[in-house]
């Protein structure tokens, strides 16, 4: 596996595959990687003949008072074991390559509409800073196709969105949510938790699924949405949010609507977590 730290150098290697004929997937990440973004380099590998990964942890999606300066960064581990799912190159920047006039004098990118609502709500400017980092990666990578989880369900629509609206030629690809034995999504953030709060964790899968099963029996969406934030708090979680949404993130009025998933944020300790269930899946 290459790694690359300036755009000259990644450029060259992408250059270099097209000549080859071979196409090139992308798999964007802030690092500190475990089994969930080893599956997408996997998704990736087997849509396109070559695979690019990036690692940098983005400053403008995060808020004044969020967790960038500690959010882990692992960079050594990260290298070894994209090398060992056969990534064919990581792009590693510094911050001055992404922004060479600074954050604070960067183009700011807007998506309307959807990233006002949920996460976008209560973490305001979150998606603003993902649309600019996703805009920027895509435009030096140059892939066919880009692989996003679904666990950042809301993330995966803003950058559909974004990728119509601008007309990159991207094709995107989502990936399932890879979660522990006990149901827990996994995240980089699953590291923060303290003693008991990691079985406490486990709940918002389970209340997820009690949303599910609550709208297959007839519940009203605003019934269910009560008294999955009220197990949350029961459990020790402050909730941002708890609700049923249709696919597309609008508000769902009838629990048989088709294509409705159940979106929580809520707040254990110092750790945020998020997740979500497809009410058509599994």
């Amino acid at each position: 596996m290459q790694t690359h730290t300036t755009l000259a150098a990644l450029r060259a290697q992408v250059r270099q595959w097209r000549r080859e004929g071979a196409s090139v997937g992308f798999v964007p990440t802030m690092g500190n990687l475990h089994a969930g973004h080893h599956a997408l380099v996997d998704l990736a590998r087997r849509h396109a003949d070559r695979v690019v990964a990036s690692i940098f942890v983005n400053p403008t999606q995060f808020g004044p008072n969020e967790d960038y300066a500690r959010y882990p960064r692992t960079p050594e581990s990260d290298i070894n074991g994209l090398a060992e799912r056969g990534c064919d190159a990581l792009f590693l920047p510094p911050v001055e390559q992404m922004y060479p006039y600074g954050t604070m004098a960067c183009v700011q990118m807007h998506v309307p509409g959807i990233t006002d609502i949920l996460d976008g709500l209560h973490r305001p400017g979150h998606f603003n800073g993902v649309a600019q980092v996703v805009a920027r990666l895509f435009n030096m990578v140059q892939p066919d196709l880009a692989v996003f989880g679904r666990k950042d369900y809301q993330q995966l629509q803003v950058i559909r969105y974004m990728t119509k609206e601008m007309s990159f030629p991207v094709e995107i690809i989502p990936a399932p949510t890879l979660r522990e034995a006990d149901g827990l999504a996994m995240s980089s953030r699953n590291q923060y938790l303290q003693g008991d709060e990691r079985q406490t964790a486990t709940r918002i899968h389970q209340t997820l699924l009690f949303m599910r099963d609550a709208a297959r029996q007839g519940l009203p969406i605003a019934g269910i949405e009560d008294q999955a934030t009220a197990r949350l708090e029961a459990a020790g979680f402050t909730v941002d949010y708890a609700e049923v949404r249709r696919s597309d993130l609008s508000r769902a009025k009838a629990p048989d609507e088709p294509g409705l998933l159940a979106l929580i944020a809520a707040r254990l300790g110092r750790t945020r977590l998020i997740d979500n269930l497809e009410f058509d899946g599994s």
